[in-house]
């Protein structure tokens, strides 16, 4: 059987293929590279229990989806949402979340990290860590370790669609 041979015409269109696909592959390795140089290259990920920190003197464990290094040596904790963003900014509760990650990595490396990520599907925010974060995060700590003081005001309503209606204690009668 005889092997075709190659026209002109080919081989033009098997080079040209050939410098896309080096010029897609480049690209990605630079934006990579600058994404990197941004936000710092990745440390560590919660696949097992090696990325676990925890800290005695505020008594919190817990697990960023990963931690990022940055240039300057400090680490930073990512949390990772699957869902896409809010339309405006993060939801308190996941702002929190991303504080008690920069506490514990505070007290891991003995430097702040400045912020934390939070990762949306498709869009990243990077929620600031400083005197002021830290305060309210410690001030809500103090508040969900006193006994439960009955400040909830149930309704039915309200009381109908909570997932720990059953296990409450201040939960609407009916």
């Amino acid at each position: 059987m005889a092997v075709p041979a190659l026209t002109d015409a080919a081989l033009a269109i098997a080079a040209i293929v050939v410098g896309a696909v080096t010029v897609a592959s480049t690209v990605r390795v630079l934006a990579r590279l600058r994404h990197d140089r941004r936000n710092g290259s990745l440390w560590a990920v919660d696949r097992d229990r090696a990325t676990e920190l925890w800290s005695e003197r505020y008594r919190l464990v817990g697990r960023p989806d990963a931690i990022r290094r940055l240039a300057d040596g400090r680490f930073v904790p990512v949390e990772v949402k699957s869902r896409p963003a809010p339309v405006r900014s993060p939801p308190y509760s996941h702002r929190v979340q991303v504080w008690a990650y920069c506490l514990l990595v505070e007290e891991a490396s003995g430097r702040s990290p400045g912020y934390g990520l939070l990762r949306y599907s498709d869009r990243e925010f990077r929620v600031p860590w400083g005197a002021a974060e830290r305060e309210e995060l410690l001030e809500l700590r103090r508040d969900l370790s006193r006994p439960y003081d009955g400040r909830a005001r149930p309704s039915p309503a309200r009381c109908a669609g909570c997932r720990w209606r059953e296990g409450c204690d201040a939960a609407a009668a009916g």
